[in-house]
């Protein structure tokens, strides 16, 4: 799978993205699958709607909880757009342990996001932070996934592409049991965006394209995926 390159050293800022989307971008309603801690809202806007949506993770680990674990994955799917603006944060702490007795802090949050529209004006963010505040010997891990799917016409994910989230996501859930290094939650959480960013592809392959439609001026279904990692 091939990320957004996304180099982040020990900037807390994270990064934002512009962009206006010349063609159609993905499906009708509001979904979510599984447990999240984010929010959306769509508001219908001359023949389009404007969209919020708003997913993070954060964890806090101190000498009352050494070892913490959180994971947020979250669905949205949108019918036609004017615009967009979406954030995705994670976040993760650890903060007075031991040497002796370290913390160890994971926060990974995945977001899915399905348009569509002719010139969307799309906002997309995408965070993290890790740090370790007084806490010698202590890990922290942030991971923040963005797909932002982008199809010629409107479509819904079907039963089984859900149904292949929904697997992901309890690996995802898995992972907060794992004692591994946090290298290889990391490489993990990598492996599972690959997997969330093969069944989104296949999903808006099959897209509709509607009739009457010239195949060689259609737009190509797309997925864009926004990856950023901060550790310590």
């Amino acid at each position: 799978m091939e990320f957004t390159p996304h180099r982040k050293v020990r900037v807390r800022t994270g990064t934002a993205r512009r962009a206006v989307r010349i063609g159609l971008l993905a499906t009708a309603g509001l979904g979510i699958i599984g447990a999240t801690t984010g929010a959306a809202q769509a508001a219908g806007f001359n023949g389009g709607g404007v969209a919020v949506a708003d997913d993070s993770a954060h964890t806090l680990a101190n000498p009352g909880h050494e070892s913490r674990f959180q994971d947020s994955f979250t669905v949205h799917q949108y019918g036609s757009l004017f615009a967009a603006g979406v954030r995705n944060q994670a976040t993760a702490f650890a903060s007075h342990c031991t040497a002796a007795d370290p913390c160890r802090s994971v926060a990974l949050s995945f977001q899915i996001v399905t348009m569509a529209g002719t010139n969307i004006h799309l906002n997309a963010v995408n965070l993290s932070r890790a740090d370790n505040v007084h806490c010698p010997g202590c890990e922290s891990l942030a991971g923040a996934y963005q797909f932002i799917v982008s199809t010629p016409r409107p479509f819904t994910l079907s039963a089984a592409a859900e149904r292949q989230l929904a697997v992901v996501h309890r690996k995802l859930d898995a992972l907060g049991r794992s004692t591994a290094p946090i290298a290889d939650v990391k490489r993990q959480a990598d492996a599972l965006a690959a997997q969330v960013a093969a069944i989104l592809k296949s999903a808006a392959a099959s897209a509709p394209k509607g009739p009457g439609v010239d195949a060689l001026s259609q737009m190509e279904p797309e997925v864009t995926i926004h990856r950023v990692f901060d550790q310590n």
